[in-house]
């Protein structure tokens, strides 16, 4: 009797075993995605990151069958998203849309609290926003040349504003002054939109913003002129607008790039999944003509390709704001 309640109890715990064996991989060998995928976007509704954010999030919806739900966490030039998305579970189940500044120059202009080079990995890039130069109607020149011309026979008094220390545009003329030799006043903005009000007010002579819609509204009505453009081309809506590059300023050629990061640690076979699902959605027609009219750019391609250009940018500013004797922390 012993003995059969032996070996009862030895078979119970064999097919027990065996059954956990097999259950376990099955559970592990579930394919991703299985519940629905959270994208925070690091600036407020309305915006067009949020807007392109919504709109890839349908497309990706529909691949991966699973909701993407849109999130914003706007704040401190994106650096809070980045922050709150570093700490995530690295499952592919969280993941920012963003600008690569708060990862290649507020770094180096204040502390943040996450490691720029080791907190999230690349997922795709998914536009860049060309900057341009502009002069307001206070500007006594039309072209690039006679700003400069116009610069350098009044040192100290022309005014070149831009939409807060630590931007693109603030690096855009940390590099301009110093290559050309100009002695300009900055005038640093908390954003954007006082910027473009005092710029149409003829408050300063020169700025530099991201490309819009709205702007080249403002400058095919004479409001403002392009001098310059931060772009690998000139774009569609501003044709006439010569890139820094042409214009013999290839270091100050800036853009803004945007796109999707993970928290560092997420497996390679996921962050391929949505890559993929990401590129194709960027191929829609309708996405990529918005971004085009807006004056922006679409990206794709690989997250290897995006993580090149994060790596790339963060040395270019890095050396522009040491040789240009910007202000970093």
């Amino acid at each position: 009797m012993t003995t059969l309640s032996n070996a009862s109890r030895f078979l119970q715990r064999f097919i027990a075993a065996a059954i956990s064996t097999t259950i376990i991989p099955l559970a592990a060998a579930a394919e991703f995605p299985e519940k629905a995928i959270r994208l925070s976007v690091g600036y407020p509704a309305g915006g067009l990151s949020d807007v392109v954010a919504r709109k890839l999030a349908e497309k990706v919806a529909d691949t991966l069958k699973v909701p993407v739900i849109v999130e914003n966490r706007p704040g401190a030039g994106g650096t809070i998203n980045i922050a709150e998305v570093s700490r995530a579970k690295p499952d592919g189940y969280t993941l920012a849309f963003s600008a690569t500044s708060p990862l290649t120059l507020t770094p180096y202009f204040s502390k943040v609290n996450y490691a720029p080079e080791k907190a999230v990995t690349s997922v795709i890039g998914v536009m860049y926003s060309p900057v341009v130069l502009l002069g307001t109607q206070t500007l006594q020149a039309s072209d690039f040349n006679g700003f400069i011309a116009a610069a350098k026979q009044a040192p100290g008094k022309l005014r070149w504003a831009t939409s807060g220390m630590g931007t693109i545009g603030h690096i855009m003329f940390g590099q301009i002054s110093h290559d050309a030799g100009l002695d300009m006043a900055l005038i640093p903005y908390k954003g954007g939109s006082q910027q473009m009000n005092d710029a149409l007010g003829g408050q300063f002579e020169v700025f530099s913003t991201n490309v819009s819609a709205t702007l080249i509204e403002n400058i095919k009505a004479g409001k403002l002129h392009a001098l310059a453009i931060g772009a690998e081309q000139r774009i569609e809506g501003l044709p006439e607008t010569p890139t820094f590059a042409e214009l013999g300023q290839p270091k100050a050629n800036l853009k803004s790039n945007f796109g999707i990061v993970a928290p560092a640690g997420t497996p390679t076979s996921v962050i391929e999944k949505l890559n993929k699902a990401f590129d194709s959605a960027l191929q829609d027609r309708e996405i990529a003509d918005s971004l085009r009219q807006s004056g922006n750019i679409p990206s794709g391609g690989s997250a290897a390709v995006f993580q090149r250009v994060i790596d790339e940018e963060s040395r270019n500013n890095q050396a522009i704001i040491q040789q240009a004797g910007l202000a970093a922390k």
